[in-house]
């Protein structure tokens, strides 16, 4: 403070005088503290090592005189001037999230109902890099969110900043160093105020409380105070069944023991004649088993009581009646009185959940054999099915009309067709053929033939080889031949990559073919078990692996493993991923579809058991909350699957319809079900050689 002071007065003396003055003022901060000043007065040349002030740290017993008053300098914090209660706020919107006015001119409203208009726009981290740079007071600019602008912090406000991030006080003012002011004095005085000597009275034994004594002796003598005698504790026996209260003062839930029935009219030895049965209900009596018998006796009449001969059931009756006894509860259990209904699940009624298909509109016939799997393109105008004959189909879907054949050397396993680019899919045996059928539009056609065109010489790589095929009339323009026969394929989303599985239990089970570069590449160097399909997710680079009992979730970008899913299922065997990606549905061959929501848990959110036979495929809708299951009872099972944005909410399972149409042919049933991209209408393959087509 000393040096700030002199720094000022030798400014004002440079502007009286006119002059050019230098002050050399060297300052060196000693181990106690204190400064040493030396001053040159020719030079008046200011030169130290200290930046700015507030990096000297000077003790607190600087900040006060030698009287003990403390000093107030220009500039400190006073709590007058700079109350922040009393800042008038001009946005008068409250307490409520500012993101809501991102979209909007105006950032709230004043006391008037005037718009608050924004101050200065926040732009993206270029911008900050830019101000950053060429702005000095970046670093000390704060943005006001209730107001919309930037201000510039004083020097004032940068100074209580810095002390109070220094654990010290903001206002120099205070000194929390005072001098301990010790009101009450706890030295012993020589002198002491009071010293009287103590009286008479409390050396001599007290005649009140010798009465008292006397008092008490003299009823204990007459046997008027009787001490208590401690009783041995006997141990108290009651009679468990009996009408006695004894037992209700340990265990107020008892209960007593049933009694018998009284004896009625029908049990007299002499009854009225009312009362004995007739021959007819003897017979029906006797006929009658023991356990549905209303009684136990038939009544009979007797002229004289010494006449009635003994009861032959009575040794029974009494072993019936201590079992009643042994086996009666004896505490009274509290049940609830509610409506089992009232346990089960609220679901909405079928109805209120249209549309889904119901009915059977076209039949599709002219595979011979089994029908393994069917797709369809983007506009779910054309059909592609293929199956056992080894002839791969293309469909007209609204009509049943058959457009194309094509043959193939082997039974078709899996049809897939790329809902980006004009290219079929189809795996035969242990090759995959990829065709244009030039259906689409004539662009999409034009930049699938140059995608399929590009390979133009055998590529040998080490799990798979590529052959062209040239300009072939079927429409086939590739083919990738593999190591093992493929069981499944898959597209991605952007129509470039393609998804093989092969039965094959090895480290080469699964391969991913870029169509657009002509390569492969082998995603697991280790076995996962025998895997049965793998599906892409519709917005993230992840891989789902569906092996025999989990679901195994891959990060592709960094190449590890995120999450295990368990199916709780001996055997899976298809998979299926809802298009926001959040939940899987499994398919298993004990007849049983599993739902897993990925923001609940790792196990399964749902488990249904729908179907009677193995479950082949399942899909999901890629519009309407619907999925559905085809099994070998020969029938497809449509269910309500409503997926919530809200979190809190889960998932929606309800089945609506059953599907039937098709033929059991060697033990098999429906193989293969594909919904419509655009309708709520469902494909179905079965192994009778039928694609049916539900609406």
């Amino acid at each position: 403070y000393f040096i700030q002071s002199n720094l000022r007065v030798i400014e004002m003396t440079k502007r009286l005088a006119g002059a050019e003055a230098d002050v050399v003022v060297e300052t060196s901060l000693q181990s106690e503290g204190h400064l040493e000043l030396s001053e040159n007065v020719e030079n008046f040349s200011l030169e130290s090592d200290v930046e700015s002030e507030d990096e000297i740290d000077l003790p607190f017993q600087d900040d006060y005189n030698s009287t003990g008053d403390s000093i107030v300098r220009p500039g400190d914090y006073n709590d007058s001037d700079c109350s922040s209660d009393e800042e008038e706020i001009r946005n008068r919107i409250g307490n409520i999230p500012m993101e809501w006015y991102d979209d909007y001119d105006h950032i709230g409203y004043d006391i008037q109902g005037e718009k608050v208009n924004k101050g200065s726009k926040k732009g993206d981290e270029l911008d900050k890099l830019l101000d950053r740079m060429d702005n000095p007071d970046f670093w000390k600019t704060v943005h006001n969110k209730i107001e919309g602008e930037d201000i510039v912090l004083k020097d004032d406000d940068i100074a209580i900043i810095s002390k109070l991030r220094n654990n010290k006080f903001p206002d120099l003012g205070y000194n929390p160093y005072e001098p301990y002011v010790d009101f009450i004095t706890y030295d012993k005085l020589d002198t002491p105020l009071v010293d009287t000597p103590e009286p008479k009275r409390r050396f001599i034994p007290s005649k009140h409380e010798h009465k008292k004594v006397m008092k008490i002796i003299r009823a204990i003598r007459n046997g008027w105070i009787k001490p208590k005698e401690d009783k041995p504790k006997q141990q108290s026996f009651y009679d468990l069944w009996g009408a006695s209260s004894d037992p209700q003062k340990h265990n107020p839930m008892s209960m007593p023991a049933p009694k018998l029935p009284l004896p009625g009219n029908e049990e007299s030895y002499n009854p009225p004649e009312e009362y004995l049965p007739s021959k007819d209900e003897k017979d029906q009596w006797q006929e009658t088993d023991p356990e549905d018998r209303n009684t136990n006796f038939l009544p009979e009449k007797y002229s004289c009581l010494r006449h009635v001969p003994a009861y032959p059931q009575l040794i029974n009756e009494k072993f019936d009646r201590c079992l009643d006894l042994y086996l009666c509860p004896r505490k009274i259990k509290m049940k609830l009185n509610m409506n089992p209904d009232d346990l089960l699940p609220k679901l909405p009624k079928p109805k209120d959940l249209k549309p889904f298909p119901t009915s059977v509109a076209i039949k599709f016939k002219d595979h011979i054999g089994h029908v393994y799997s069917t797709d369809t393109n983007k506009s779910g105008e054309f059909l592609v099915s293929g199956g056992q004959d080894k002839i791969l189909r293309i469909w007209e879907s609204s009509s049943g009309r058959l457009l194309c054949k094509v043959s193939l050397p082997d039974s078709i396993s899996c049809v897939k067709w790329n809902k980006t680019h004009s290219i079929i899919a189809a795996a035969s045996g242990n090759e995959v053929y990829l065709m244009n059928p030039g259906l689409d539009d004539k662009l999409v056609v034009d930049s699938s033939n140059k995608i399929l065109q590009g390979l133009t010489d055998i590529s040998e790589l080490d799990h798979c080889r590529w052959y062209p095929m040239g300009n072939d009339k079927d429409g086939l323009k590739m083919k990738i031949v593999h190591n093992n026969q493929v069981s499944h394929l898959t597209w991605h989303n952007n129509g470039n990559y393609l998804g093989v599985t092969m039965r094959e239990n090895s480290s080469c089970s699964v391969l991913i073919h870029n169509i657009a570069k002509n390569t492969s590449q082998r995603p697991f160097s280790k076995s996962k078990g025998q895997i049965q399909q793998v599906e892409f997710h519709p917005n993230k680079p992840f891989l789902f692996v569906l092996s025999q009992r989990y679901v195994r979730i891959y990060n592709l970008l960094k190449q590890a493993m995120i999450r295990k899913l368990i199916c709780n299922v001996k055997w899976a065997s298809s998979m299926a991923i809802h298009p926001k990606g959040d939940n899987i549905i499994v398919g298993s061959y004990d007849k049983t579809v599993v739902w897993f929501d990925l923001d609940l848990s790792v196990k399964p959110y749902k488990s249904l058991q729908q179907h009677k036979g193995a479950i082949r495929d399942v899909c999901f809708h890629p519009r309407y909350p619907l999925y559905a299951s085809c099994s070998d009872d020969c029938s497809t099972v449509v269910s309500h699957g409503m997926v919530y944005n809200d979190l809190v909410k889960n998932p929606l399972v309800v089945p609506v319809k059953v599907l039937k149409g098709h033929q059991s042919a060697s033990k098999y049933g429906v193989l293969c079900n594909v919904f419509h991209p655009l309708q709520p209408w469902v494909f179905t393959g079965g192994a009778d050689g039928n694609i049916l087509l539900f609406v």
